[in-house]
């Protein structure tokens, strides 16, 4: 018999959930659009100093932390990436867009990263099989 454990929600501070919910809107907002559009809007933000590693694993936890259950539709890796370069440059920061791939079985995953590093890109099952960036904006 299988027992189905309940995972638990991270929590956050209460203005990084505010952020993060406005970004998470705006990330929704752009699914329909295609991706050259999305990639443009991120290049944008090109100008802006780049956040720090704690703060942009802050608002990361914030981005999962305000994901609804009750959303009918896709809410994944790009969905959340692309909210927490948002949630980022909506407090004046910038990171990168990560888009990336690998092999066997062929896969493709989408994350934020910094100089210092990066959020969302390991699942936990990457360990044999790292994901190769192909393409990182801005």
């Amino acid at each position: 018999m299988t027992v189905m454990v309940p995972t638990t929600r991270p929590t956050a501070p209460w203005r990084d959930r505010l952020v993060a919910a406005t970004a998470l809107t705006l990330s929704l907002a752009m699914g329909p659009l295609p991706l050259r559009l999305k990639l443009a809007a991120v290049r944008t933000l090109r100008g802006l100093p780049y956040a720090r590693l704690a703060r942009l694993e802050a608002l990361y936890t914030a981005v999962q932390a305000v994901i609804p259950s009750w959303w009918p539709g896709r809410i994944a890796c790009m969905e959340i990436s692309l909210a927490t370069v948002i949630a980022t440059a909506l407090t004046g920061r910038q990171t990168r867009w990560v888009h990336g791939a690998r092999f066997l079985p062929d896969a493709a995953h989408a994350w934020a990263e910094v100089p210092d590093g990066a959020v969302g890109r390991d699942t936990g099952d990457a360990v044999d099989r790292p994901w190769t960036p192909v393409l990182a904006v801005p």
